[in-house]
């Protein structure tokens, strides 16, 4: 019996002694598992450590507990990295940056968009590493920025004083077509035959005539506040209260003081003065606009988020089945909309010695691989790949999952991680509805492109903050006063004045001075 029982004890102490000797073979590298199956990392080797390496990441978030996440446990198996996600709120996010970076406790990485000048100062400071100085060591980011020419602009409009980049940045995040669409009640043109405006005058005559169909209708409404005015302005290619720049000409152009949008503020005029715009268009709320538009018969164009249509729809299922909101062209002259910005914004990087760890996440991030992680997880466990080549999210057997939604169940989507979009994921699995928006921006003659990005010196920023204000202040009191009161000429020449007065000509010569160096790079 006691030789029984001292073979056991040998056998139990021998299992200790491997499994303690197994620790010891892993204790470098003890997260990573080679066994999960990943895609194309586009030519990053994993794991990204040979040891534990621990990496905080600060994000902004409302889900609680992501640290536990599939998301987060999965990014940590394939990378080899113990990454610490810092998680805050958005309300607070950029205070509790604040205060960190006052008391110099920066994490490893800050998912937050810090504004540029704040980013500038710390990197003067050494605070944040540059991320050129390991592009070789980063292909996915080399093969977006730098290889590609189309794209390369961020090293000259985003580089530090001292001329380099240290932002990281992602690119292809949303979708074409998502806010700022115009939409029309395709079931109310349909039964009277209306057909799609073209231009503004047509625009205009099918408010005309939606208003002599329904008296006591307003054609159009919005909830955008004064909010209005920039949102037309970009359909007649400019940018309200900003300067914008005219790809014609090569110059920047104040927009509340040129020609056109005196042109934009006049036709607005003329359609609400014949009741052909909401009265209420800059003081409706939310639940207002919302109740006007799913009435069967009282607005039928709005201005908004493309998922309104869907929302509207089952708001109306009851009520108005035959209820159908549909994407519509663009009011504006030029009947286009503005470039989507595909840019997202740069995390950075803490100066310390585990920076290369923190810059290979991110690159594994803006990875095929990685953004199939961030949007989809991991084919087999979350998803799987339907006949169409879109994801089919294995626990939502009967929906499309929202982008919220995948946050909750797995921690996806984290703002502050995401760099760049998977096209197969929910966020781009489009209603028909959605899909018409989607394809109106695959044509290029559709759209605007979007502004050059300068670079300003310190007297420029010093005049541009002394400024810009009091122009946006003023010119909205401006446009609203005009629509709502009948301006003219009169109104228009006091508003130039005013607006020199404020200071338009000196941020417009601004911006034409920072073009100058920015085309001569």
């Amino acid at each position: 019996m006691k030789k029984i029982i001292t073979l056991a004890l040998c056998v139990i102490l021998t299992v200790t002694l491997f499994a303690g000797c197994a620790n010891n073979i892993n204790e470098n590298l003890s997260l990573y598992n080679p066994d999960i199956k990943v895609g194309d990392t586009g030519g990053l080797k994993l794991p990204l450590v040979n040891k534990d390496t621990e990496i905080t990441w600060s994000v902004t978030s409302s889900t609680p507990d992501l640290n536990s996440s599939y998301f987060a446990n999965k990014l940590r198996e394939i990378t080899g990295v113990n990454v610490k996600l810092d998680v805050y709120p958005s309300s607070t996010a950029m205070q509790k940056i604040n205060v960190l970076i006052a008391a110099n406790q920066l994490p490893d990485i800050v998912g937050q968009g810090l504004k540029q000048d704040l980013a500038d100062d710390l990197c003067s400071q050494g605070a944040f590493a540059a991320v050129e100085d390991y592009i070789d060591k980063l292909p996915n980011f080399k093969r977006t920025f730098v290889d590609d020419k189309d794209k390369n602009w961020i090293f000259k409009s985003y580089a530090a004083p001292d001329g380099k980049l240290y932002g990281y940045y992602g690119w292809d995040w949303t979708r074409d077509v998502n806010t700022g669409a115009t939409m029309y009640r395709k079931d109310i043109f349909d039964k009277h035959g209306l057909k799609m405006w073209n231009s503004t005058e047509e625009f205009y005559q099918t408010l005309k005539k939606l208003k002599e169909l329904y008296p006591d209708s307003i054609p159009y409404t919005v909830k955008a506040g004064d909010g209005i005015f920039l949102s037309w302005s970009k359909s007649w290619g400019m940018l309200a209260q900003d300067p914008y720049y005219d790809e014609k000409t090569g110059k920047w152009f104040y927009t509340d003081t040129e020609p056109q949008y005196k042109e934009m503020l006049d036709f607005m005029q003329k359609c609400y003065n014949e009741g052909l715009i909401d009265p209420e268009f800059i003081t409706n709320t939310q639940s207002a606009w919302t109740q006007k538009m799913i009435q069967k018969d009282k607005a039928f164009i709005t201005t908004d988020w493309i998922g309104r249509m869907e929302m509207f729809k089952e708001q109306t299922k009851d009520s108005v089945p035959e209820y159908d909101l549909r994407f519509a062209n663009p009011i504006g002259p030029d009947q286009t909309m503005p470039e989507p910005n595909q840019l997202c914004w740069a995390r950075y990087v803490a100066n310390n010695d585990k920076a290369e760890t923190a810059f290979k996440l991110l690159d594994f991030c803006l990875s095929p691989a990685g953004k199939e992680l961030v949007t989809m997880g991991v084919e087999g466990e979350t998803f799987t790949i339907g006949e169409d080549g879109m994801a089919d999210f294995i626990e939502f057997p009967d929906k499309n999952p929202s982008t919220t939604e995948l946050q909750e169940k797995y921690g996806m989507f984290i703002e502050g991680v995401y760099l760049s979009f998977d096209r197969r994921g929910s966020n781009f699995q489009y209603t028909e509805r959605e899909q018409e928006a989607q394809d109106f921006a695959k044509d290029p003659a559709h759209l605007s492109p979007l502004d050059p990005v300068l670079v300003f010196t310190a007297e420029e920023k010093e005049i541009i903050n002394n400024c810009k204000n009091n122009l946006l202040k003023g010119g909205r009191e401006f446009a609203t006063k005009y629509v709502l009161n009948n301006g003219g000429d009169k109104e228009w020449n006091e508003w130039l004045k005013k607006a020199e007065q404020l200071g338009a000509k000196k941020v417009v010569d601004v911006y034409n001075n920072a073009q100058k160096r920015y085309d001569s790079k």
